[in-house]
């Protein structure tokens, strides 16, 4: 509401402006897919749905790094939560996705007599000691508040602040996310995430403005008790307003809706097997072991075609203080 209309003249929905976002973390959740809105009840949940943060019952840490395209792309994310008082919980999350060393060689050239030149009439070759580099890098920081009204309903909400970094040029921006979190009978989960529900403004230094459209994320999740342990499909839909058609996996006009869908069965909670496709048309696998205090997630995607830019592995640890000091305080 504070941003003046000289600054929104020059601004315009950026298709894809907000995508390394909606990258996913934790390998638990990667690992099906990404449908993961309704199952989210750890500290993971700062990311997936603020709502379901509300149902840790003591502190958190989570821990994962990623490397996508033959180690040429940094996906790094870490986050801590905390129970706060009976039934409200705090959460700090931060993402970073990052090309770094990127070599600038436009004021590297030389002439034939070794004389720096940017005249292409004189470039002779590329000398190395003239070479620069710098990073593209995108970060966000989750601040989440999130409340359990009761044991079948819980809301949350995260504050985000967006920083977007390429060599000299970076952009800022604040956006809002809202979830909610229900289980109408035994068994049964939905859950919603409604992100940058305000629409998220990116203000560049150069002069030009970005809007990050709104994205509401659906998710459902049922439990099965077999086989001595549980089993956990889920669903989540996310619907987008940025006008990607035949990008999406169906579409209605400019509002597009993708698919993620996993299964997860955990048996005895000590270990688990996973499996999913997401919303890129990706095949998804992975398994968890449930140490004392620590979770360990490992998550699988296969690229399709040649595969010259290599499957993705992705692990996280998660720790939890699960000691009597750090237990929440009563309950609702």
């Amino acid at each position: 509401m504070l941003i003046s209309a000289s600054a929104m003249g020059a601004t315009g929905v950026a298709k894809y402006a907000g995508e390394f976002i909606s990258l996913g973390v934790g390998g638990r959740a990667l690992a099906m897919g990404g449908a993961f809105v309704a199952l989210a009840n750890d500290v993971t949940a700062g990311y997936w749905n603020p709502a379901g943060l509300s149902r840790i019952n003591y502190p958190q840490v989570t821990l994962m790094h990623d490397e996508q395209f033959g180690n040429l792309v940094n996906y790094d994310y870490g986050a801590v939560a905390v129970p706060w008082g009976a039934n409200t919980s705090l959460g700090l999350s931060v993402i970073r996705l990052g090309v770094d060393d990127i070599p600038d060689t436009r004021f590297a050239g030389i002439d034939n007599n070794g004389n720096p030149t940017t005249d292409p009439n004189l470039f002779s070759r590329i000398d190395p000691n003239l070479v620069t580099y710098f990073n593209a890098a995108d970060w966000a920081f989750y601040f989440t508040y999130s409340r359990k009204e009761s044991d079948e309903f819980s809301y949350g909400a995260n504050i985000k602040l967006i920083r977007r970094e390429l060599g000299d040029n970076s952009a800022t921006g604040v956006g809002l996310d809202i979830g909610l979190w229900y289980t109408p009978f035994d068994n049964m989960v939905l859950g919603a995430n409604f992100q940058d529900v305000t629409t998220t403004f990116l203000a560049w230094n150069t002069g030009t403005n970005e809007l990050i459209s709104p994205t509401m994320k659906l998710g459902s999740a049922y439990f099965i008790e077999a086989f001595g342990g549980r089993f956990a499909p889920a669903i989540d839909f996310d619907i987008r307003f940025e006008n990607r058609r035949y990008a999406s996996t169906a579409h209605l006009g400019p509002v597009s809706f993708d698919l993620h869908s996993g299964m997860e069965f955990q048996f005895k909670n000590l270990i688990a097997l996973r499996v999913g496709y997401s919303d890129v048309k990706q095949l998804t696998m992975g398994a968890g072991v449930q140490l004392p205090k620590l979770n360990i997630d490992y998550s699988f995607a296969k690229f399709d075609g040649t595969n010259q830019l290599g499957n993705t592995h992705r692990i996280s640890l998660m720790f939890t203080l699960e000691a009597e000091q750090f237990k929440r305080v009563g309950e609702y």
